[in-house]
């Protein structure tokens, strides 16, 4: 019985790696300061930074609960250039023409704590910033409201907020 049970185990284990690869867990596609804001220049999609410390664990709970969700890598990946931008690293970046420090450039947008989502235009205007965890489905809803253009537009985040729900409670046909 128990050599049975081995083969249908290993069977099972590699259909869930081939399901659901380490890729999908590691997250999206992060990529640095520069290269984010380059791809973004050329693409015309917005930019997602995620401001993070090593030390956070809210931060690491964010990668873990939030950015792992295929749906929200699968909305990323169609409507953002996603960056991640250590708060605390010397690392050499550079913003509006100017060097900086990823560090500086953190202090430049204001974050004071961690993790903070930024929102920049293809261009690298701020569009917006978002403090400390957000659980995933409030997450997404953030997501649409500037990736589908309805800040670009001018609506007000508690207006689409109020027919997102409108629209979940109607019944479907």
């Amino acid at each position: 019985m128990r050599r049975a049970l081995l083969p249908t185990l290993c069977a099972l284990a590699g259909a869930l790696f081939l399901l659901h690869p380490a890729s999908a867990l590691a997250g999206p596609a992060w990529r640095s300061w520069d290269a984010g804001l380059r791809e973004a220049a050329t693409s015309g999609r917005p930019v997602l930074v995620d401001v993070y410390t090593d030390w956070c664990g809210w931060c690491r709970r964010m990668d873990r609960d939030v950015y792992a969700r295929a749906d929200v890598q699968d909305y990323l990946t169609r409507k953002f250039v996603v960056v991640k931008l250590d708060a605390e690293s010397d690392a050499a970046v550079r913003y509006e023409g100017r060097a900086h420090t990823s560090r500086s450039l953190a202090e430049r947008f204001g974050v004071t704590s961690y993790p903070t989502t930024l929102f920049l235009s293809a261009k690298g205007a701020p569009l917006g910033s978002v403090p400390g965890y957000s659980p995933p489905r409030d997450f997404l809803l953030l997501l649409r409201f500037i990736g589908d253009g309805h800040a670009a537009r001018g609506e007000k985040y508690e207006d689409f907020l109020r027919v997102a729900e409108a629209s979940k409670a109607r019944p479907r046909r």
